[in-house]
């Protein structure tokens, strides 16, 4: 597509999630369920909350939160590709009905890459003479996305979906298994968040520790302001 043709959103470079658009979702799901679920178990439990109402409440909340969260996912990996789909098709016509054009633009793209200039044109004809593999080497540059590599909305959605129910759940656990006690929930949501928070640094190549403190930070204040807001109301409501 010419420069007159595109549109401004096009510039911006988008990229495909690494394995297949599930890592993103599945980390961020596990997070989320964590942090929201100790904090409503944080909540409840310091407004007097029974083991019974903390648990119910726990349960509903990690339903609530991973449905959620997979419509979300799965909405909006949707939308996003729907968006690639259409400034694809833009470049699909550009290329059916303006060739030479294009081919020309293709080989400049290349020469901006360091290219010789008659390497480029060489190579931008040899390109442009199998219209898909044309198409594909037009959105890469100028879109910065291939159209056969897009993220699954239903992948995403499902890695969301699971991973936040995961996450959700590990407050729960001494409660599921019979210690009612709100330290024990809170402890192994702090165990959880310093492993998450650490492998998700290790993952970035991040050194461990920092990930680990950041998460059990925000955790904490996250668990710790509800906490304080659940007391509040429960004295208000004794």
């Amino acid at each position: 597509m010419t420069a007159e043709g595109r549109r401004p959103e096009a510039h911006g470079h988008q990229h495909r999630d690494v394995s297949g658009g599930w890592l993103r979702p599945a980390v961020f799901g596990a997070m989320d369920g964590l942090v929201t679920n100790v904090s409503l178990i944080a909540g409840v439990g310091g407004g007097g909350g029974s083991a019974h109402t903390i648990v119910l409440t726990g349960l509903a909340g990690l339903a609530a939160g991973a449905f959620s969260m997979a419509a979300g996912e799965y909405v909006s990996v949707s939308s996003q590709n729907e968006l690639v789909y259409a400034e694809v098709d833009k470049e699909r016509y550009e290329l059916e009905t303006n060739a030479a054009a294009e081919q020309a633009e293709l080989a400049g793209m290349l020469r901006a890459r360091g290219v010789s200039a008659a390497t480029a044109r060489q190579a931008a004809a040899e390109i442009s003479e199998n219209p898909e593999k044309a198409l594909v080497m037009h959105s890469m540059e100028e879109l910065g996305v291939n159209p056969g590599e897009l993220p699954s909305p239903a992948v995403a959605a499902g890695a969301s979906l699971v991973s936040f129910a995961a996450g959700a759940l590990v407050p729960l656990l001494p409660y599921l298994a019979g210690l009612h006690r709100l330290w024990a929930a809170l402890i192994c949501a702090a165990i959880a968040a310093v492993a998450g928070g650490g492998i998700v640094a290790r993952l970035t190549g991040r050194p461990f520790w920092r990930g680990a403190v950041r998460q059990l930070v925000l955790g904490a204040l996250a668990a710790g302001l509800t906490y304080l807001i659940g007391t509040a109301v429960g004295h208000v409501t004794a």
